[in-house]
């Protein structure tokens, strides 16, 4: 059996981003532990002082998008390279805290006991923060914004995935992983005229989601049928995602930071010597992006 917590634990960096901000709107794919490569980016930008006035996540990059807001180097990391064996936050005592193997609890408000979040600086309001879901009535995304709901009831349902994690109830909204109806939400992003656009993926630039060998939705949410056929068809909406922005980012108009090579972790992976390598993958291709991403945002990093 290999060890709980990761080896290098120590090594992640700490401190606080500067408080200066770059006008535009940052985007940040879920997928799990595969955001493991999200946090080590965003540490590496917050080291140079990439914050970006607006962030949108969605699953995993909601998550990891609370300590990028509160300005927390390496926090994000922290939780998960230090406790994903610990038991309240996935297995046996978060079944049953919480009707599901993983207890995002334990990221949203236990972790605060260990790591305290900086309440001050996430409700900051010169940055917007929102956390796409998926509406189970209808099947669509919403965009749940801090300070018009509860943004960690949010965030929690943004990364809450179907079939093995309960519904969570959003302003009276049943909600699921925004994943389910959007995985990659910049046309949110153009929607609202942003002119500088960064999208964090955590898939490489060709990946393209395989269809499903059945359709598995409908038969275990039969009381949400637009939720179940839009879990059934997501593999089409995604590659038609990737599609589009692959043409947005040779256009010039939105600037991608995607893994160089195929990530190899599961969704809950554990082997923490695995993590831990792909977040120094995120954090090393994080800085060696800067350099493009100064000229696109037309300033220096």
């Amino acid at each position: 059996m290999g060890q709980d917590i990761y080896s290098k634990l120590g090594s992640i960096p700490t401190g606080l981003a500067q408080e200066g901000l770059i006008e535009g709107c940052l985007v940040l794919e879920g997928g799990a532990f595969r955001g493991m490569y999200t946090q080590g980016a965003l540490d590496a930008w917050m080291q140079r002082g990439v914050n970006f006035s607006c962030t949108l996540g969605v699953s995993a990059g909601a998550l990891g998008g609370v300590s990028y807001v509160s300005g927390q180097i390496g926090r994000s990391a922290r939780a998960n390279l230090g406790h994903r064996h610990d038991k309240a936050y996935i297995g046996t005592q978060a079944l049953r805290k919480s009707k599901s193997l993983i207890r995002l609890d334990f990221l949203l408000y236990d972790y605060n006991e260990i790591e305290p979040l900086d309440t001050q600086r996430f409700n900051d309001p010169r940055r917007r923060f929102l956390a796409e879901a998926t509406d189970c009535r209808t099947g669509e995304s919403v965009f749940w914004e801090r300070g018009q709901c509860d943004i960690f009831a949010a965030v929690k349902a943004s990364a809450s995935m179907p079939f093995v994690t309960p519904m969570v109830d959003v302003n009276g909204v049943p909600c699921l992983d925004g994943g389910c109806s959007c995985g990659i939400p910049f046309d949110w992003a153009l929607g609202q005229g942003y002119d500088k656009i960064v999208v964090i993926r955590t898939r490489h630039r060709s990946y393209r989601k395989p269809p499903k060998g059945q359709n598995t939705a409908e038969a275990v949410y039969r009381r949400w049928p637009e939720f179940a056929r839009n879990v059934d068809r997501i593999h089409t909406v995604y590659n038609g995602l990737c599609d589009r922005l692959e043409e947005l980012e040779r256009s010039g108009r939105v600037f991608v930071l995607a893994p160089e090579r195929p990530i190899t972790v599961s969704r809950v992976e554990g082997d923490m010597e695995k993590l831990g390598a792909l977040y120094w993958q995120g954090y090393t291709e994080g800085l060696n992006s800067l350099e493009a991403l100064s000229r696109y945002l037309g300033q220096p990093l």
